[in-house]
């Protein structure tokens, strides 16, 4: 598995790095990493690997198969009753078979699917390669530093602006919440360490390079973010401490439970008031105000379409299509208007429904385990945050945070299930 974890690593610092660095080929180098990572770790696994495997993604196996399968048939040839509107307008101007595709960009789509299978393919190899609890916490260390990294750039271009113009602002938000996340559980690891008699110092630095990371990742999300971004750090805060609690306090299970349904309803409640701060669409309520005139335009197109969508990663094309009356080309708001508009309502429930599933899978995991309870605690709290960043801004549908929200959702898997059989 050695191969599959250096492979691993360099696809998630590669993409990560070179698009915070503003590079546009930070995506493509992840993808190979990813492929390369993928085949290594099929070639060296054995069979308590795959049995491990299966145990973690027990909770999902159909949508680790599913969502590529749906991307896929975007590009089939259809009929033109089930295929976008687009393919017949060009039958009736060229001529042709009275066929098309789901898709309005088949280019667009397939790079969709590609991103699609290389967040899957880290995914699964995570969940093998960090079996060994040595190698989880360095990968551990590697995403929580990425992110802070991410957040410090956020924080050095507010405070001076001409520094570090290139790298994406959405981006560095999204990656300051899971990165608050990620370096408090690297400061449960320290303290964890430290009272497993490891060595005194080492756990003492490791927990102070948390508490560093922690400090600018908090910086940037509740500082320098809108206040959406913030209410969804603070519920996957909220998520870690949950866990805590009823871990340390040793809860019985009728005490856990209320606990538990406290905080669900508190969240309920929170969200409520959330979306009923301002009216339109329920896509476009927690993003920033987008002006009138691209706001009506962003409500046809959400308006305008189907069951099954335009096509996964096609908004860049649709944007085109429905522009601004000031002639300027349309850009997703959020993550959830783009899954909505490339994969319809079947789409945007399917995840949204997966996310909420793997929160449950690894809230449960959480608790079953015992000193190794913040890997899954800390994936939890990330999903948390991403349902609400998914629905407040755009960053999370950058190819670097997808991937490294893979690596993530596999580290917590992968620790959330018992190591005996190891």
């Amino acid at each position: 598995m050695s191969l599959a974890y250096f492979a691993l690593i360099v696809s998630i610092v590669s993409a990560s790095a070179l698009e915070i660095a503003g590079a546009k080929f930070g995506a493509q180098l992840g993808t190979m990493a990813a492929a390369l990572s993928l085949s290594a770790a099929a070639l060296s696994a054995r069979k308590t690997d795959y049995e491990h495997y299966w145990r973690a993604t027990a909770w999902g196996h159909w949508l680790l198969i599913a969502i590529p399968l749906c991307i896929a048939a975007q590009l089939l040839p259809l009929p033109l009753s089930l295929a976008h509107p687009i393919w017949a307008s060009t039958r009736e101007a060229l001529g042709g078979l009275p066929l098309g595709s789901i898709t309005a960009d088949i280019g667009l789509t397939l790079n969709a699917l590609v991103l699609a299978l290389a967040a899957i393919a880290l995914l699964g190899v995570t969940i093998l390669v960090v079996r060994d609890r040595g190698r989880a916490e360095l990968v551990l260390f590697v995403v929580a530093g990425i992110a802070a990294v991410s957040a410090l750039v956020l924080v050095l271009h507010r405070l001076v602006p001409a520094v570090l113009t290139a790298a994406p602002a959405d981006l560095a938000v999204s990656f300051a919440g899971l990165g608050l996340m990620l370096n408090l559980a690297v400061m449960q690891l320290a303290a964890e360490r430290a009272e497993t008699r490891h060595s005194l110092l080492r756990s003492i630095a490791i927990g102070l390079c948390g508490l560093l990371g922690a400090l600018v990742s908090a910086a940037a999300i509740f500082g320098l973010s809108g206040t959406n971004s913030a209410v969804g750090a603070s519920l996957g805060l909220v998520l870690m401490l949950l866990i805590l609690v009823i871990r340390r306090l040793d809860l019985s299970l009728l005490a856990a439970s209320a606990v538990s349904v406290a905080a669900v309803a508190g969240t309920a409640i929170v969200l409520t008031f959330l979306f009923e701060q301002s009216s339109g669409p329920l896509l476009l309520r927690l993003v920033p105000d987008l002006g009138v005139e691209t706001k009506a335009a962003l409500e046809r197109l959400l308006a305008d379409t189907r069951w099954f969508g335009a096509g996964a990663g096609t908004f860049s094309a649709l944007g085109r299509i429905y522009q601004s009356e000031s002639g300027a080309a349309l850009a997703a708001p959020s993550a959830a208007s783009s899954i909505f508009a490339g994969m319809g309502w079947i789409g945007l429930l399917a995840a949204t429904a997966a996310s909420i599933l793997a929160v449950v899978r690894l809230f449960f995991g959480a608790l079953r385990r015992g000193r190794d309870s913040f890997f899954p605690a800390a994936a939890a709290s990330c999903v948390v945050f991403v349902l609400i960043q998914g629905f407040a801004g755009p960053g999370l549908l950058h190819p670097a945070a997808i991937l490294c929200l893979s690596v993530i959702m596999g580290l917590g898997l992968s620790q959330s299930v018992s190591q005996s059989s190891r």
